[in-house]
């Protein structure tokens, strides 16, 4: 087998790639490498495997297992069937591995543990998408992710059909319940975040009620902030809201829904006519996508 280079997308670099892969590859190699592989296999031993779908679903995360690979030492060969963002059938093959067989066990487990986990957030999100395509709503992620795979995770949701909400506590103003605790009101928040932001940072509040949220419609176009986040409500709740935002005089704000959202109520929300609908299970909670790697044998 020949080397297939597979680029990572313009949206996920090269350099945060090979980082993330070399410490899982450090963590698991530990203080002497893959002392099975050692035992059993001859250095000179070759192998070829084929890393197969076990569960339809949508794929992200071959740019990871291609380096897992390639960090793990010289003369392995990776090719890619498909592309991230492609759906995968059960039994189709995703990928194909040959060279050293010390090297490509040892490299296995990275490789596929960035690739179940990243190929069930993908599915997961885009069955979220799909369930809500005849609507104008978004399906969108938060900032619920696993230290350190933030930008992993939030490039599988993109890759399943998803927008990403933001990155870190430096994208945007989001003012939270808390955070409006503290400043004694909503609308004080709001007022504090204006003064506070420039004119290219974006600003979001969440409201809880919609005594909240018609406090924040009172407020003049260029006071008000850009999202409004509507937490917990009801659909019946979240219809009125964006009632209550078309009819507002001037330029109506952008509302996402959130709060305890499934693929059995996600319908509901986004039929209520919300911009977004942003769900943290996405990332912190989806289920892995099976998949396997088996050595040929000939």
């Amino acid at each position: 087998m020949t080397l297939t280079p597979l680029l990572a997308q313009p949206d996920l670099p090269r350099p945060l790639i090979d980082e993330i892969v070399r410490s899982a590859l450090l963590e698991d190699l530990g203080r002497a490498g893959d002392v099975t592989s050692q035992a059993c296999l001859s250095p000179d031993a070759q192998a070829e495997a084929v890393i197969r779908a076990r569960q339809p679903g949508v794929v992200a995360g071959l740019p990871l297992a291609q380096a897992s690979f390639r960090q793990i030492g010289d003369h392995l060969a990776f090719a890619a069937d498909i592309s991230d963002g492609a759906r995968i059938e059960p039994g189709q093959v995703v990928a194909r591995v040959a060279g050293p067989a010390l090297l490509l066990l040892s490299a296995e487990r990275v490789a596929l543990n960035f690739l179940t986990h990243l190929s069930g957030i993908a599915t997961a999100t885009a069955r979220f998408a799909e369930a809500i395509a005849h609507t104008d709503a978004k399906v969108t992620c938060t900032r619920k992710t696993l230290p350190g795979l933030r930008a992993l995770q939030k490039y599988a949701v993109r890759k399943g059909g998803g927008s990403n909400h933001r990155f870190g506590l430096d994208d945007a103003i989001l003012i939270k319940d808390n955070h409006i605790a503290v400043c004694g009101g909503v609308v004080e928040a709001v007022r504090a975040a204006k003064a506070y932001a420039g004119h290219l940072m974006a600003i979001e509040v969440e409201v809880d009620t919609l005594d909240q949220f018609a406090s924040i419609l009172q407020l003049t176009d260029m006071e008000r902030p850009d999202v409004v986040m509507l937490d917990n409500m009801a659909p019946e709740t979240l219809a009125e809201a964006v009632r209550m935002n078309r009819d507002v005089p001037g330029k109506p704000v952008t509302l996402e829904a959130s709060g305890g959202i499934t693929l059995q109520s996600i319908v509901g929300v986004a039929e209520t006519g919300v911009d977004y609908i942003s769900s943290g299970w996405l990332t912190s909670s989806a289920p892995a996508l099976d998949l396997g790697l088996d050595i040929e044998i000939r």
